[in-house]
């Protein structure tokens, strides 16, 4: 049986990583190699391609139950950066990267946004140096590789991924490619499996076979699945029977998590579903809005701010979607038990020592799974001009929507406040225990019961309740469990003291952004 790792080819477009693909590979899948019309008409890659080569297992592998081959699966990613929704899609299925760069030209900007999504999605990397072709001149070369190796180097200190091995090669001409494959194969594990989770597979390609089903090529994201089996379609709200199975021209029972592999379907339209996921029964669900913890990437510059929209990737979906960001103290997973403060942007002031968590709401409903991975982009910067990081946050789904009407059934329960802040002035001393103030709410229809048996606090320090309404102008009367300081009173008396106007009330409390229809406001401190 085989091992199968799949490892992305991602890099700058014109890197030449199709062209490292085709060197590497012996099996080409019906999608590898630009087979696309559009692909060869433009001369790049649009589209996620497919090929593998196959291996004896190397010797720190021998010995692993139920396998004796080993095989990578080569998933050649876009390079464009108007393509980057297809890169992260891709990255998603890999075990191990190859980061393809131009030895000419060194790290280039779709270079960087590589590196990015290859660290949020797999920490195993080799680096490929190509073109070493254009580097005619040894003594040229030599300097070349050096300086860039370096700089290589240097970036990579400050990212996580493992040890990462740098080969310098030629995919043209052949040059040191028998290299990259004995680092590659040196550099082989065996990934982290899981097959009692529930089926997911990424579907990148459909078509029909006329007496047989729906052919479905794609990757095990997690769990198995054998011929016979039911699974769902969930994007057209269907079940459909496994009738058989594929890898690579060769017919298997079972797949699991890891796998590449064409699964045929009982009929249904292959137009219908380019790409997607089938999966267990009841497992995936569109949903209209969701929870998660939010990590911002250091490498995005420009602000993350509430209200904002982002493209909000997850899987091969990409879609609009409006945060809102609060955070807490600690580090306690996400509770409708938990009051929690609206952030208005996301700042290293803000989240220092606290969790932050953001609410996205959805443009139109996205297909997720439980703990799905979101990255967060914003892709309509100018890409010709602005050279900056566009992924500016990720995180895994804490909780979703699948209500249409979410802000009505689900939101009102979401503890969310702002800080808010009154003050207002002393109009009059009833006694030493008592005061009335305006000032605190500004319209007299202000719904001031609300405000009942709050505390305030003077600028000396006093601390009282608001106890009750007063008039119709807005004012309230306060109460003080301790009788004001005698030098207090004096100040407040406008026959003894100009300084009346100095001592200000101040009324600090929480507002809830989320509140049911129909229902008082809650205000607490």
């Amino acid at each position: 049986m085989f091992l199968n790792l799949n490892v992305g080819i991602l890099g700058h477009v014109d890197s030449g990583k199709t062209t490292l693909a085709k060197a590497l590979s012996a099996i080409a899948s019906t999608a590898a190699f630009d087979k696309h019309p559009q692909s060869q008409e433009r001369g790049i890659t649009l589209d996620l391609g497919f090929s593998a080569a196959q291996f004896e297992l190397p010797e720190h592998l021998k010995g692993l139950v139920g396998y004796d081959r080993l095989q990578f699966t080569f998933v050649d990613c876009p390079g464009h950066a108007s393509l980057i929704r297809t890169i992260i899609g891709g990255a998603q299925i890999i075990d191990m990267m190859l980061l393809v760069i131009d030895a000419e030209k060194g790290i280039q900007p779709q270079t960087a946004e590589c590196l990015i999504i290859g660290e949020l999605t797999c920490r195993k990397m080799i680096v490929v140096l190509n073109k070493l072709d254009t580097l005619a001149d040894a003594e040229r070369r030599a300097k070349r590789l050096e300086k860039l190796t370096k700089g290589i180097r240097e970036t990579l200190s400050k990212m996580a991924f493992d040890e990462t091995p740098i080969v310098a090669i030629s995919a043209l001409s052949g040059e040191n490619i028998q290299t990259l494959t004995e680092t590659m194969l040196r550099r082989a594990f065996l990934p982290t499996r899981n097959a009692d989770l529930p089926l997911m597979f990424a579907v990148d390609h459909c078509f029909a076979i006329k007496g047989q089903g729906t052919v479905c090529t794609g990757t095990v994201l997690q769990g198995t699945v054998s011929v016979g089996d039911k699974v769902e379609i969930p994007k057209l709200k269907l079940e459909r029977k496994v009738r058989s199975i594929q890898m690579f021209r060769q017919s298997y029972t079972t797949i699991r998590q890891g796998d590449r592999a064409g699964i045929c379907i009982t009929q249904f339209d292959p137009k219908s579903l380019e790409r997607g996921i089938v999966c267990a029964a009841d497992y995936a669900h569109y949903v209209y809005a969701a929870i998660l913890k939010i990590t911002p990437l250091r490498y995005y510059k420009r602000p993350i701010r509430s209200k904002a929209k982002f493209h909000i990737t997850c899987g091969y979906e990409t879609v609009l979607a409006t945060i809102l960001l609060f955070s807490t103290d600690g580090k306690e997973p996400f509770s409708y038990d938990r009051q929690y403060e609206f952030l208005e942007e996301l700042t290293d002031d803000a989240i220092a020592n606290r969790t932050v968590f953001a609410l996205l709401e959805f443009e139109k409903p996205i297909l997720a799974t439980p703990d799905a991975l979101i990255i967060g982009s914003k892709l309509d910067s100018d890409i010709q001009h602005n050279t900056d990081c566009r992924i500016a946050f990720h995180g895994h789904l804490r909780l979703t929507m699948r209500e249409p009407n979410y802000a009505e059934s689900v939101l009102p329960g979401l503890q969310v406040f702002k800080q808010k802040c009154k003050t207002g002035t002393i109009q009059r001393i009833v006694n030493e225990q008592e005061l009335i103030v305006a000032g605190l709410f500004k319209k007299a229809g202000s719904n001031r019961q609300v405000f009942l048996g709050l505390t305030v606090t003077l600028s000396s320090g006093d601390r009282g309740v608001i106890e009750d309404t007063f008039g119709t102008g807005g004012k309230v009367k306060l109460r003080f469990h301790q009788p004001i300081a005698a030098e207090v009173l004096e100040r407040l008396n406008p026959k003894t003291s100009a300084k009346r106007d100095d001592l200000l009330v101040e009324l600090k409390f929480k507002k809830f952004l989320f509140e049911r229809a129909g229902k008082e406001k809650k205000i607490v401190q």
